[in-house]
């Protein structure tokens, strides 16, 4: 349970992380702060009920520094500055180099660096939620200078908005978001781009797989520049290794089925790897498919039907089939549980199969 302090908030950054912040916070009765740069940007957070424009009358209790990677150094230094007693965090998705900017900064024992995994392809205010957070891991990374009750705060922090947080180097970090998080952009951009000179034709036959590898293209191409620039060391190591998998596949494409397969095979076990809902494996998971016409109330049908099968449902998606009034929901239910859900809504009336 969390024991983040009474007082007031001051979230710098009224973007999608910021505001959500802000929204999480509020939400849990907090007193909430919110600058920008950008007077449009507050204006929306607070219209959404993230908090208040005017500014701390005393020493917030915490600074969360919500802005770009390339602004974070700066905005924090300043809030050391201004905020003589607050403790201060930032949401930056690179950490390393912010850390060691930070830690030569008078004040710098009052900073910890933060990072929540709940990002989206969508941005700003508007885009913002108070959900965002749950069940998503929060990195909170302490420098040895670091406070402990800077880092207990956070970590309260975190657990206050549903996060889960996890205490990691700053090092550490960096490396694991180029695997998990830089990577994949690249690598959804890089696909998404393959698509600008197709024929409509083909973008006809395109399916949920390649709407699922290239949803993520669509995010702000600023940001991106400046989180890729900001890793550039530990993203190009992993696309080294990407780019000699690549190579591996051309080479053995046509004549070589046996290193294909080694190929494809370990693929398959990296996604057995991939924790899920409250930290259980795809592997603990089955699907079942339901057809659901495209019209008012259906998918609320759908999930109270489910519901009252007994089994719970894990997780969730919809596909659209091109040219028909009808979608196909993906609903993953515990393993072994299937059948009980196909059942019970075949029994209803629905068209489900595992």
């Amino acid at each position: 349970m969390s024991s983040f302090p009474a007082g007031p908030v001051l979230v710098i950054g009224c973007g999608l992380i910021g505001t959500s912040v802000g929204l999480a916070l509020s939400a849990r009765g907090a007193i909430v702060h919110l600058q920008d740069a950008l007077p449009a940007n507050v204006e929306l957070a607070v219209s959404r009920g993230a908090g208040t424009a005017a500014a701390p009358a005393s020493d917030p209790v915490l600074v969360v520094v919500a802005v770009p990677p390339a602004m974070v150094v700066d905005v924090v230094a300043a809030a050391l500055d201004i905020w003589p007693s607050s403790l201060v965090t930032d949401v930056a998705s690179v950490k390393s180099g912010i850390q060691a900017a930070i830690s030569l900064l008078p004040g710098a024992s009052r900073y910890v660096g933060g990072h929540p995994m709940a990002g989206s392809e969508r941005s700003g205010p508007m885009a913002a939620s108070a959900q965002l957070f749950e069940g998503r891991p929060w990195a909170v990374t302490p420098a040895p200078a670091t406070e402990p009750a800077v880092r207990d705060t956070v970590v309260d922090l975190a657990l206050l908005v549903g996060a889960v947080p996890m205490i990691m180097d700053a090092a550490a970090h960096d490396r694991a978001v180029a695997l998990v998080s830089h990577v994949p952009q690249v690598m959804s951009v890089l696909t998404a781009a393959r698509l600008n000179d197709a024929p409509e034709a083909h973008l006809d036959l395109a399916g949920p797989g390649l709407r699922d590898v290239t949803r993520i293209a669509g995010s702000d191409t600023s940001l991106w520049l400046d989180i890729l620039g900001s890793n550039a060391a530990d993203v190009r190591l992993v696309l080294e290794q990407v780019r000699d998998d690549l190579d591996r596949v051309i080479e053995t494409l046509g004549h070589d089925e046996e290193g294909l397969v080694e190929v494809l095979e370990s693929g398959r076990r990296g996604t057995t790897l991939i924790p899920g809902k409250h930290g259980t494996m795809p592997t603990d998971l089955e699907s079942v498919y339901v057809q659901v016409a495209d019209t008012p109330g259906q998918l609320s049908r759908l999930m109270a039907d489910a519901g009252e099968s007994g089994v719970n449902i894990e997780d969730l998606r919809l596909d659209h089939d091109l040219g028909r009034a009808v979608g196909l929901a993906e609903i993953a239910v515990a393993a072994g549980l299937s059948s009980t859900l196909v059942e019970a809504l075949i029994a209803r009336g629905w068209s489900a199969y595992r």
